[in-house]
C-alpha cells in the first residue's frame, strides 16, 4: 500500500474519530482538534497524487459497490478541501465556545466535511450519490442548530427544494452512465442516439449547475450561505460548490465527452451571466455575508468561462489554448476557495463582536481588531483581483484564453471569446468597486455604533487561521507559476506550455505577467509613501465642515450612497424601488423617511411565477383527496384500463 493510500486511511479514521469526541461537550475543543489533524492528513494524501501524477485505490466502475479512489483531478480538490476546512475547524474551536449546540454544530461540519472529501474520491455512481446527499443536508442541520426562525426555515427549505429539485439531474446522469457503462468506456456514450446525448448534458448542466450556483439557478446560494455557522459558510462557499463544479468537469470533459455543440455556448453564456450579474447584486447588498454570497456567484461565473473556453478551443483544435483555459479555472478554483473562505471567517469573527454585520453600522473595525481587519483587507484584495494577491493571477490567465479564442477561434470561439472578455473585464472592474465599499465601511472610518468602538481582537484560535490562508493569498499571487507547474497534467488536453509555469507567466501570442516583480514594485511604493508620511510629520485630525450640523454618524456615507450613480445608470436593469414617507406635524415637515431596495430580478420574473403556478396545481390536485374509498378505486380502475388500452395498442 502506498504512502498517500495510508494518509487517506489514517486521516479518515482520525477524522471519524474527531467527531465521536466532538460529541461530549466537554471535549468538543479537542475533537475538532482531531478533527483538523484527520483532515490535513487526507489533503496530503491528496497533495501527494497531484504532485507524483499517479493514482490510488479503485478506477471508476460501473458496479454499485462502494468504491474510492484517488486521481489527480479528484487528488486536487481533496487537498482544496483540506486547505480549506483544516483552518474553518481550527477556527471553529473558539467560534463555537459561546453557542447554543455547539457540540451538535461540531459534529455537522466534521460530517460535512468528509461527505465533501466522499464525493471526489466516489469511484461509482452509489457511493457519490450518498455522499452527494450527505453533502446537501449537513449544512442545512448545522443552520437550522444556530437558528429556528421564520427566516432561517425558509431560506433552509429554499435551498433543499432547490437542490433536490435540480439533483435529480445529477441522479439521472449518473446512474444512466452507469447503467451504459460510460465509466469503464467512455466511448459506449457514443453508440447512442444524439438526442440522449443531449438530455444527459443538460440533466448534468442544470443539476451540478444549480448546487454550484450558476444562474439562473442560483436563488438558493445568497439565502443559505449568510444563515449558515461561519465556518460551514466558508466550507459552502469555499469547496461545496467547487465539488458540484468537480461533478460538471467529470461530465463534460470525460464521460460526456465528445459533447453536442450547444453544451460550450450555452456554458459560456450562464457563466458570463453569473459573473456580471452576480457582482451587481453584491454591489447592491448591504449585508456583509449576503454580499459575500453573491460573490461565490460571480466567481464561479469566471471559473466556468474557463472551462467553457477550454471545450471551444479543444472543439477548434487548438488543445494548447485549450490546456491554458483549464488550468487557469482549476487555478481560480483553488484561489477563491482560499479567500472566499478568509472573508467569511472574518466575517463571523466581526459578527462575534458587533452582532449584525450591517455595512451601515460597522466601520474602523482595522484600529480594534488589527489581525482579523489585516488579513480581511488580503481577502478583499485578492477578491477584487488586485495584485499580488493570487485572485488577480487566475483571472488573468482565463482573460488570456478567452482573448486568444476570439482572436484565433473559429466564427463561433471569436463571438463566444469577446462575449467572455467583456463579460470578464467588466466583472473585475466592479469587482474592485465593490470591495472599495467594502474595505471603507467595514475597515476604515469612525466607529458608526457603540457595539463597534468596543469591539477587540478575537482569541488566537480565530486570528490564526484567516492569517494563514491571508498568507497563503499571498504565497500564490506572488509565485502562481509553482502551482499551475503541479496542475499542468489535470488537464486532459496535455501539458501546458513551458512559459506558463516559471517565476514569470507568459502565454503564447499574449502578454507577460511578471508577479514576483510586481510584488516587489507594490512592497517599494508601500516603502516609499511610509517614509514620506513620516518625514511629513502628522497634523492633529479635525471634524469635517458638514454645514455647522452638529456630527452625526448617521450622516456619514453609506453603502446605497456610494453605487447610487451606478445604479442610477443600470436602473431599467435592475429596477429598484423606492418610498418617501413624509410626517407633517401641522403644515411642518416633521420627518421624511426614504426606503429603497433592489428586488432580485430572478425571483420576481422567474422562480414566484413558477411557484405559485405549481402551488395553484397542488390545490387543485388536492381536491381528489376527498377522503372517500369509492373515489380512490375509481381513481385505480380508471388507471387500470389506460394501462389495458395502453398495452393492447402496443401489442398489436
Amino acid at each position: 500500500m502506498t504512502a498517500p493510500a495510508w494518509l487517506l486511511i489514517i486521516g479518515a479514521v482520525v477524522t471519524c474519530g474527531g467527531i465521536v469526541v466532538s460529541a461530549v461537550p466537554q471535549s468538543m475543543r479537542t475533537g475538532l482538534a482531531m478533527q483538523a489533524l484527520g483532515v490535513a492528513l487526507i489533503g496530503a494524501a491528496g497533495g501527494m497524487v497531484v504532485v507524483g501524477d499517479g493514482s490510488v485505490g479503485s478506477q471508476f466502475s460501473n458496479g454499485f459497490g462502494p468504491t474510492v479512489g484517488v486521481d489527480p483531478l479528484s487528488g486536487f480538490f481533496v487537498a482544496s478541501i483540506a486547505l480549506v476546512s483544516t483552518p474553518a475547524l481550527i477556527y471553529a474551536r473558539g467560534y463555537l465556545s459561546e453557542s447554543h449546540h455547539a457540540s451538535a454544530i461540531a459534529v455537522t461540519t466534521g460530517a460535512f466535511v468528509l461527505a465533501l472529501v466522499g464525493v471526489v474520491i466516489a469511484r461509482d455512481a452509489v457511493t457519490f450519490l450518498i455522499m452527494w446527499e450527505l453533502m446537501s443536508v449537513a449544512p442545512a442541520v448545522a443552520i437550522l442548530l444556530v437558528s429556528r426562525s421564520a427566516e432561517t426555515c425558509r431560506a433552509v427549505l429554499i435551498y433543499l427544494g432547490s437542490t433536490h429539485l435540480a439533483g435529480v439531474g445529477v441522479w439521472l446522469s449518473m446512474l444512466t452512465l452507469a447503467h451504459l457503462g460510460v465509466f469503464t468506456d467512455p466511448h459506449s456514450l457514443a453508440a447512442q442516439p444524439m438526442v440522449v446525448q443531449s438530455l444527459l448534458a443538460g440533466a448534468a448542466l442544470v443539476g451540478f449547475g444549480t448546487k454550484a450556483g450558476l444562474m439562473p439557478l442560483h436563488s438558493w446560494l445568497p439565502r443559505a450561505h449568510p444563515a449558515a455557522p461561519s465556518q460551514v459558510s466558508a466550507v459552502m462557499s469555499g469547496m461545496m460548490i467547487k465539488v458540484a463544479l468537480y461533478g460538471l468537469v467529470r461530465m463534460l470533459f470525460e464521460w460526456l465527452a465528445p459533447l453536442p455543440a450547444w453544451v460550450a455556448p450555452v456554458l459560456l453564456g450562464v457563466a458570463a451571466l453569473s459573473c456580471v450579474a452576480g457582482v451587481l447584486y453584491a454591489l447592491m447588498q448591504h449585508e456583509l455575508k449576503r454580499l459575500l454570497a453573491f460573490h461565490s456567484v460571480e466567481n464561479v461565473g469566471i471559473i466556468s468561462l474557463g472551462l467553457a473556453a477550454a471545450l471551444l478551443a479543444a472543439s477548434a483544435g487548438q488543445r494548447q489554448l485549450a490546456a491554458l483555459a483549464f488550468a487557469a479555472a482549476m487555478l481560480h478554483t483553488l484561489n477563491h476557495a482560499l479567500f472566499k473562505s478568509l472573508l467569511f471567517l472574518c466575517a463571523g469573527s466581526f459578527q462575534t463582536q458587533v452582532g449584525k454585520l450591517d455595512l451601515d453600522r460597522l466601520g474602523g473595525l482595522l484600529r480594534t481588531m488589527p489581525l482579523t481587519g489585516a488579513s480581511f483587507l488580503a481577502g478583499s484584495m485578492a477578491i477584487a483581483g488586485v495584485p499580488p494577491f493570487n485572485g488577480f493571477a487566475s483571472e488573468w490567465l482565463t482573460l488570456q484564453a478567452l482573448v486568444q479564442l476570439a482572436l484565433h477561434g473559429n466564427p463561433t470561439g471569436t463571438a463566444l471569446g469577446a462575449l467572455g472578455a467583456a463579460a470578464l473585464a467588466a466583472t473585475a472592474a466592479l469587482a474592485v468597486f465593490c470591495f472599495v465599499k467594502v474595505v471603507g465601511l467595514v475597515l476604515l472610518g469612525p466607529h458608526r455604533q457603540k457595539a463597534v468602538a468596543s469591539s477587540h481582537e478575537v482569541p488566537p484560535s480565530m486570528t490564526g487561521p484567516v492569517v494563514v490562508l491571508a498568507a497563503l493569498c499571498l504565497a500564490i499571487g506572488v509565485a502562481p507559476g509553482v502551482v499551475l507547474g503541479q496542475m499542468g497534467h489535470l488537464s486532459p488536453f496535455g501539458a501546458l506550455p513551458a512559459s506558463a509555469v516559471g517565476i514569470t507567466l507568459a502565454v503564447p501570442g499574449s502578454g507577460v505577467f511578471a508577479p514576483v516583480a510586481l510584488a516587489a514594485f507594490v512592497v517599494l511604493c508601500a516603502a516609499v509613501l511610509q517614509l514620506a508620511r513620516r518625514r511629513a510629520g502628522t497634523t492633529a485630525p479635525s471634524p469635517m465642515w458638514i454645514c455647522g450640523q452638529v456630527p452625526d454618524s448617521r450622516l456619514a456615507w453609506t453603502s446605497a450612497g456610494f453605487t447610487k450613480s451606478l445604479l442610477l445608470v443600470l436602473t431599467v436593469v435592475l429596477r429598484p424601488r423606492r418610498t418617501v414617507s413624509v410626517e407633517l406635524d401641522g403644515v411642518l415637515v416633521h420627518s421624511v423617511v426614504h426606503e429603497s431596495e433592489v428586488p432580485h430580478l430572478f425571483d420576481e420574473l422567474l422562480f414566484r411565477p413558477v411557484l405559485s403556478r405549481v402551488l395553484a396545481a397542488s390545490r387543485m390536485l388536492r381536491r381528489t383527496q376527498s377522503g372517500s374509498l369509492r373515489a380512490y378505486l375509481t381513481y385505480l380502475l380508471v388507471t387500470l384500463v389506460v394501462v389495458l388500452v395502453v398495452v393492447r395498442v402496443g401489442v398489436g
